[in-house]
């Protein structure tokens, strides 16, 4: 198969013939439709990811069809449309068991533990526990996007920051996963304010609802403070920088709730945590890490019914070819970079 390859981290990203994977015996082999190109595929290439090995292919959020299934498979054929999360549960740990796969301590994630999506074929594991079936007219394009950026936003919003109706919501961070956070946030009913240093991600986040967009190269959390009325309910640093980490928890007012979406991988450095403003505001430092299979229902629900639209992200389509220098280029461009061609 064709497939995305590097042999040094940071180093030459190059299409070339590699070996088709082979399904294990509880999992399957995907035929990719679409792979998105994502912020944390740029981590791995640039060695912040300690389970990559070389040489290897990147990838993760995918759509497709399923291609190969192995003999334990009881849910799922070939030909069968398919998304997956990025995270890919065992099934069987105490986290998977309790309904907690997107924590699995047994997890493998294409494109790091494995490798991944910006390929003509990916394999997936414990596909009984994670696939999810797309709906008939869903583009494999926007299908792509749910299973690392949107169901990451969708549950950092919903399910962890608990977002409710008229609550003030700052983003901090529009990218993929942080256009995807202020669209479930407005579709909650919540008033977002956007914090980007790209004008062209702040008009992005304006017509996906944010109320409010601030320059993130000034006075963030002062800011933040003076459109809400004295800080948000909820703000989730949706890049995961240092200075978009301590702007998001100092834009809180008391009683907050600061969702760290984006990676902080220690090699970019460490955010100082102000634990004084913590402890005064009584304010609640919380972690989101994608959202299990389990939980897709109620955002394709509303998708299907138009409420969200992932669609509306996707802002450029390529080829297999042009990947490489996408991934390298990460974050340069609004919106979200989709592979649809192999």
């Amino acid at each position: 198969m064709r497939a995305l390859v590097f042999e040094e981290f940071g180093g030459p990203l190059t299409v070339r013939a590699v070996p088709d994977p082979a399904p294990g015996r509880d999992g399957v082999v995907v035929r990719v439709g679409a792979s998105g190109i994502c912020r944390s595929d740029w981590h791995g290439w640039s060695g912040h990811d300690p389970d990559v090995v070389l040489p290897h292919v990147p990838g993760h959020e995918l759509a497709g069809i399923v291609a190969a299934v192995g003999d334990r498979v009881r849910n799922w054929s070939v030909g069968d449309r398919v998304t997956v999360p990025f995270v890919c549960a065992c099934g069987h740990c105490g986290p998977c068991r309790d309904g907690a796969g997107q924590v699995c301590v047994n997890q493998t994630q294409p494109g790091f533990t494995h490798w991944g999506s910006l390929a003509e074929f990916v394999a997936l594991d414990a596909a009984d526990v994670n696939l999810v079936a797309l709906p008939d007219d869903m583009p494999f394009a926007t299908a792509a996007g749910l299973g690392c950026r949107f169901a990451t936003a969708f549950r950092a919003v919903t399910g962890v920051g608990r977002v409710r109706p008229g609550e003030w919501v700052a983003v901090h961070g529009c990218g993929g996963v942080g256009l995807s956070a202020v669209q479930v946030a407005v579709a909650a009913g919540a008033r977002v304010v956007a914090v980007d240093v790209a004008p062209g991600a702040l008009e992005l986040a304006r017509a996906c609802g944010a109320e409010h967009t601030v320059d993130g190269a000034g006075d963030v959390p002062a800011a933040v403070a003076e459109l809400t009325g004295g800080g948000a309910h909820v703000s989730l640093d949706a890049l995961g920088a240092a200075v978009t980490c301590l702007n998001s928890i100092r834009s809180l007012r008391p009683r907050g709730r600061h969702v760290q979406v984006g990676l902080l991988p220690p090699a970019l450095g460490r955010p100082e945590i102000p634990m004084d403003r913590v402890i005064a505001g009584e304010l609640a430092l919380l972690g989101s890490h994608g959202m299990a299979a389990a939980d897709y229902p109620a955002m394709l629900s509303l998708i299907t019914a138009g409420r969200l639209r992932p669609d509306l992200l996707v802002t450029r389509e390529l080829g297999l070819d042009d990947a490489g220098a996408a991934l390298v280029a990460v974050g340069r461009d609004p919106g979200i970079a989709v592979v649809t061609s192999f």
